[in-house]
């Protein structure tokens, strides 16, 4: 009679954590694919400079090319060939800030075209002139403002009116003051859209997405985790342009710094959750890249980084202030140079809101994972 031994009872999977380590494991997935979107940022010291260096140096050099400065000295031209060319250019050179060559007419027409002189004025008979300028320009317009009121005031003319200049230098309403904000959101939308969007597609790209779903991890913890590690630099990247800004060129910061951080806080996740979105089914880098271009490049034009978005036809601004850079720059520029509260930017702030809730969970559907 043979003895029978019984075997102990099989695991399911004897590799496997216990169903408790297995929680802990699981809650604590969100924490540590925090940290490693940390690491990899710093790893990759192109990522650091176009994240911090590049816009301090950006807005170092747009402060210094559009500093406060005296008036531009006009330079117009009077063709000699014409008869009274020299006591018309003695009168235009009482005006001090009008600078004036006595050029025959071929070599006028050369000096306008590559854009040398900005008004040819060309005496006529009878003590009359004409202006010759290309009125599509606004130093040609103002040049030839200026050299008509030199002409009159030298043939007698006597203003009825008596005026009086008082110059005014007020911060805020200088070109560095009206940029650096914009620097700040264009900022805010490249690192979140460059540098969570090339991340997702380098994982997808090595397989690593494949392997990470096999783990404990849920996958909105995956995408989440880009959307956290991005407030940490946040804090940084504001923090580096916005210090730079004030204490070098003296920009200002009228409004409330806890509505300043949330704006930034609002915009970095919204730009975050986009290039979520953008990544969601690329699957090269090349693809990603077009993608994103195609993003942010409307952005990028329309949005009024460089310059006012107001300064486009009436008919596309429905268009341009749903963009949530727009909205982003208009709430950064009234929180910074005229204390606008978090009422006051509650629009600007309810468009981003709503490109970030649509991007989310737009990526969540169609978030490729291998």
């Amino acid at each position: 009679m043979t003895e029978t031994t019984l075997a102990p009872p099989a695991r399911d999977n004897p590799a496997s954590p216990p169903p408790r380590r297995r929680r802990r494991l699981r809650d604590s997935s969100l924490a540590q694919l925090t940290l490693v979107r940390y690491r990899e940022f710093l790893r990759e010291p192109e990522a650091v400079f176009w994240v911090f260096v590049f816009p301090v140096l950006l807005a170092a050099g747009l402060g210094i090319a559009f500093r406060n400065r005296p008036a531009e000295r006009q330079h117009v031209a009077v063709l000699s060939t014409a008869p009274g060319a020299a006591p018309l250019a003695a009168a235009l050179r009482g005006d001090s800030t009008l600078d004036v060559d006595l050029l025959d007419d071929s070599a006028a027409m050369r000096a306008l075209r590559t854009g040398t002189v900005a008004l040819v004025v060309i005496p006529q008979l009878g003590g009359a002139v004409s202006y010759r300028y290309d009125d599509t320009r606004p130093e040609a317009r103002a040049a030839r403002l200026v050299a008509d009121a030199a002409v009159q005031r030298a043939a007698g003319r006597r203003d009825p009116v008596a005026a009086a200049d008082q110059h005014i230098r007020e911060r805020g309403s200088r070109y560095i003051d009206f940029v650096i904000p914009g620097l700040l959101g264009m900022n805010l939308m490249g690192s979140g859209i460059w540098g969570i969007g090339f991340a997702i597609v380098d994982a997808r790209k090595k397989k690593l997405l494949k392997r990470l779903i096999a783990t404990p991890m849920r996958k909105p913890e995956y995408l989440a985790s880009f959307l956290l590690s991005r407030l940490t630099m946040l804090a940084f990247e504001v923090v580096t342009l916005l210090g730079f800004g004030a204490l070098i060129f003296g920009v200002p910061l009228r409004g409330s710094f806890v509505v300043l951080a949330f704006i930034c806080l609002v915009a970095s996740l919204t730009f975050g959750a986009m290039g979520l979105l953008v990544a969601s089914r690329a699957r090269t880098v090349e693809g990603a890249s077009g993608l994103m271009n195609l993003v942010m490049l409307p952005m990028w034009v329309f949005s009024g980084v460089f310059f006012s978005a107001s300064n486009f036809p009436h008919t596309m601004q429905p268009f341009i202030q749903a963009l949530p850079l727009t909205a982003v720059n208009n709430a950064l520029r009234a929180n910074m140079l005229q204390g606008a509260s978090l009422g006051q930017v509650a629009g600007e702030l309810g468009i981003a809101l709503a490109w970030l809730v649509a991007s989310f969970l737009v990526s969540l559907k169609l978030f490729r994972w291998k």
